[in-house]
């Protein structure tokens, strides 16, 4: 899932594997939240499907989010999955169409894309790539052709991506 736009075509990319399911990829918003915060426009964040066998309901969270990005309000569906991701184990895919009602968005029109598959092929290419660039678990983040595993630990990797993203903007003179 991406928010990008031609005016930040030359911008960084962080691409941000995540689970929907995945009490990491949870934690792990305080850091995104404070990246964006930091570079707006000048990094683009970019959340990549990467569900696991070991949540069921995360095939169907990752069709759901690029739902949410279809009718405009991507990343606010995010967070207010991953806020709860312990109601999406309980109530699986009725949660996810609950988040986007109180979203505002067409809770029917999620329904019907859950059902016919429309965002499958976003979410299987993403996992193919995942897959072939080394990911094992979520989150994972690649930024600057750098992959780091947040799926192991968190600390320190805010630190870690903002030095990369510094050196990739330093680089391209914004």
């Amino acid at each position: 899932m991406s928010d990008s736009s031609p005016a930040r075509a030359a911008a960084p990319v962080l691409d941000v594997w995540c689970e929907l399911q995945c009490p990491d990829c949870r934690t792990a918003l305080d850091d995104l939240r404070a990246l964006r915060d930091r570079y707006g426009d000048r990094l683009e964040l970019r959340l990549r499907h990467f569900p696991l066998e070991k949540h069921r309901h995360a095939f169907a969270a990752a069709q759901a989010a690029e739902e949410a990005l279809a009718q405009g309000q991507g990343w606010p569906y995010v967070e207010a999955v991953l806020g709860r991701v312990e109601k999406l184990d309980r109530e699986g895919e009725a949660f996810l169409i609950d988040v986007a009602r109180e979203l505002g968005l067409d809770a029917e029109e999620f329904d019907t894309a859950l059902i016919d598959g429309r965002h499958i092929l976003i979410v299987d290419a993403d996992q193919a790539e995942g897959k072939a660039i080394g990911v094992t678990g979520t989150p994972t983040y690649v930024i600057g052709g750098e992959r780091l595993d947040g799926g192991k630990s968190q600390e320190g990797l805010r630190e870690r991506i903002e030095a990369i993203a510094d050196r990739l903007l330093a680089g391209q003179g914004a």
